[in-house]
């Protein structure tokens, strides 16, 4: 389904076709992302990804990149992880060659013009404070650093607003220098495909010299789990609904235990038929909005629940959604559960891999952060394989209440009654 090459310089490319499709995705993926960062340059990496869009020797400045891609309709944008850094062009297959020219224009050609730079300090602070003033978006940046505590993987994706007003230009040239390197990256092609493409990709993303240096800044720190009783963080915010995230540290991206964590969450809180949503939302009116989420890195992963709760009926819609869970933790779930968690999974896989820039995603995501592809077939497989025993034996080493995190924000300043809340839980 497809096809790796790995170009003369390093960069690793993968090629996804999709005939049934007239768009093409490019999509260059670096592994860097806010783990890799000092604290004096927290936010650097998603700083760089601004101003990758900011003007390059050819096209010297914002409008002229974005008038060029504007006039054929295409798709552009950019995102930065905690481990990873995206760009992607979306694009009609007949303009592949304007899309590989321009994101390799971007990514190997910009100028980083210092005025430019100081101006977007500005609007990344507007940023910040735009997810700062959301509940809904910023609990999980909340929940995140009081879960990975002691790790950089607690740190804030666009740092600080200190942060962001005074890094230097050159330290921050630097850092891009030693991370958006050929053998850091990987370029994917999800779509319909064009012809003598390997010839093309040496000419657009073989052009970087290969450096041989590590990876790895001096500043990353792996997660270790030490937390030995429930950690309660709380922000105050005087609202109506109150946004809570509580959850656990959980599996690595390669532990061969994440996939039943996958099928776990999808039982607990991954669609409008799991066991939090009929519970908790459904049959209390205690909520609007549940979920459940696995997420993975490199050295860890987590397990979370987050909910928009009533601000008057915090602590009866918290007190439920825990006995759910270590109900499950006790007697696991049923086979009816298990069987309709793999086939949703699979279901929403088919529609997702329809659109190109997912397609392409899929597998750079995999190549560049577990040095291993799934073809979308060998994951619904490996998900068939999950048994119920597995599934509990998960729930039972997760949700273990002594490791417990919660973040609220809300009208609360007193720790202590979701404290004893969630050690009585």
């Amino acid at each position: 389904m497809y096809k790796k090459l790995i170009l003369k310089n390093g960069t690793r490319v993968l090629l996804v076709p999709r005939e049934d499709t007239a768009a093409l995705t490019v999509l260059a993926l670096y592994k860097v992302g806010s783990r890799y960062e000092s604290k004096s340059l927290n936010g650097v990496s998603h700083f760089l990804e601004h101003l990758m869009f900011k003007g390059t020797e050819r096209r010297p400045n914002t409008l002229a990149i974005s008038k060029e891609l504007d006039s054929v309709g295409a798709e552009y944008n950019a995102f930065t992880g905690k481990d990873h850094t995206g760009y992607y062009i979306k694009i009609a297959a007949e303009k592949a060659d304007l899309a590989m020219d321009m994101l390799s224009d971007m990514l190997h050609h910009s100028k980083f013009d210092a005025k430019e730079l100081n101006r977007e300090r500005g609007v990344i602070k507007e940023e910040i404070r735009m997810y700062e003033d959301n509940p809904l978006m910023y609990i999980d940046d909340i929940f995140e650093s009081a879960l990975y505590r002691g790790s950089t993987l607690g740190w804030n994706i666009a740092g600080s607003e200190k942060t962001v007003d005074t890094m230097p230009r050159e330290r921050m040239l630097a850092y891009k220098n030693e991370f958006y390197r050929p053998e850091n990256a990987v370029v994917a092609l999800g779509g319909k495909i064009p012809d003598d493409i390997g010839e093309r990709m040496e000419i657009y993303f073989g052009i970087a010299k290969k450096s041989g240096k590590r990876h790895r800044s001096p500043f990353y720190r792996n997660f270790r789990v030490t937390q030995k009783s429930p950690h309660v963080v709380l922000l105050y915010r005087d609202v109506n609904q109150t946004q809570i995230m509580l959850g656990w540290p959980a599996f690595k991206n390669t532990d061969p235990k994440y996939p039943a964590l996958q099928l776990l969450s999808t039982v607990v809180g991954g669609n409008m038929s799991s066991r939090l949503f009929i519970r908790v939302r459904e049959r209390k009116g205690l909520c609007y909005m549940i979920r459940a989420t696995a997420g993975a890195y490199e050295d860890t992963g987590s397990f979370e629940v987050q909910a928009g709760l009533d601000s008057a009926r915090v602590f009866p819609a918290l007190e439920l959604i825990l006995k759910e869970l270590y109900a499950i933790a006790d007697k696991g779930i049923t086979a009816a559960e298990l069987k309709k968690a793999q086939q949703y999974y699979a279901g929403k896989t088919v529609l997702a891999l329809e659109d190109s820039s997912a397609l392409a995603q899929w597998f750079a995501n995999q190549e560049l952060l577990t040095g291993k592809v799934l073809t979308p077939e060998q994951k619904m497989k490996q998900l068939e394989k999950v048994t119920l025993a597995d599934v509990q034996a998960v729930a039972k080493k997760v949700m273990h209440p002594s490791r417990l995190t919660l973040a609220a924000i809300g009208p609360f300043k007193d720790k202590k009654p979701f404290e004893e809340l969630v050690a009585t839980a």
